[in-house]
């Protein structure tokens, strides 16, 4: 007999992993949460502990051995995982080569190896039990033209949703749904990470997505079996809009108004 699934949720501390963990709470699902920071996880896991069972474990994704760690200990827990939201991600602003290459290659191993490692390890027992959900949190950025500044973020949204869609396809019939969430603006910490918040706040209310409804959102896609959803309104109508247009029409219209709010010096 198969175990009760827990979903385990990477960047759980704030932002839209906190608030997808809240929304998996609500509806009674065992939790356990990975990030850095102890204190916040421990802050959280105390509020959800009171709903369903919650375990935590701190683990820095940007440490190359940290997928298989993070693995062996819900292993040696007992713990079944049959959800995995792989949340964990930030930003790095500025210009490509304003950066040292370890700052890149720390980004490239939170955004796309541990994702890429960390499915590698939980999917085959999804698929022996014939059950499972992967929700990877992608972006408006990997649907749009990228812009300067922020040079790898866009490139590996759109990584993380090819990546989500060839896994749909090869992990649907056995029972496994995989789906890539695309919000656009989020309030969260994100932009304070990575000292955007001051551009950002120009950008008009009316873009802006709750964590919350993103959380809803993308909980709602991946047990319904969507591939791909794009988090409200706006954004949808961007992303098809974009999606029709010419490209160096698309492309002018980024260069122009991403200045706003990437910094590309």
């Amino acid at each position: 007999m198969t175990p009760p699934g827990y979903a385990l949720i990477t960047g759980a501390s704030s932002g839209i992993g906190a608030a997808i963990a809240r929304e998996y709470a609500r509806r009674g699902k065992p939790l356990i949460l990975t990030a850095r920071r102890s204190d916040r996880l421990q802050a959280l896991a105390q509020e959800l502990g009171q709903q369903v069972p919650c375990e935590i474990i701190v683990a820095d994704l940007a440490l190359a051995d940290a997928p298989r760690q993070l693995y062996a200990e819900t292993q040696a827990r007992g713990l079944f995982v049959d959800t995995l939201i792989n949340n964990a991600g930030y930003g790095v602003p500025g210009r490509y080569l304003s950066r040292d290459w370890q700052v890149h290659a720390d980004f490239l191993q939170v955004m796309i190896v541990a994702v890429a490692k960390l499915t590698h390890l939980y999917l085959p027992a999804m698929e022996a039990a014939g059950r499972g959900r992967i929700l990877n949190i992608a972006s408006l950025a990997g649907l749009v033209p990228a812009s300067a500044g922020h040079t790898l973020y866009g490139a590996t949204k759109a990584w993380l949703i090819l990546f989500s869609e060839s896994l749909a396809m090869e992990s649907g019939p056995r029972g496994v749904n995989v789906t890539a969430l695309c919000p656009g603006f989020t309030y969260s910490e994100f932009h304070d990470v990575n000292g955007m918040r001051a551009r950002v706040s120009a950008v008009p209310k009316w873009l802006w997505t709750s964590s919350e409804e993103v959380a809803r959102i993308g909980i709602d896609a991946v047990e319904a079996g969507r591939t791909r959803v794009v988090a409200g309104g706006v954004n949808r109508i961007i992303a098809t809009v974009f999606k029709y247009l010419p490209d160096f029409l698309t492309q002018a219209l980024v260069a122009r108004n991403s200045r706003k709010f990437h910094d590309a010096e």
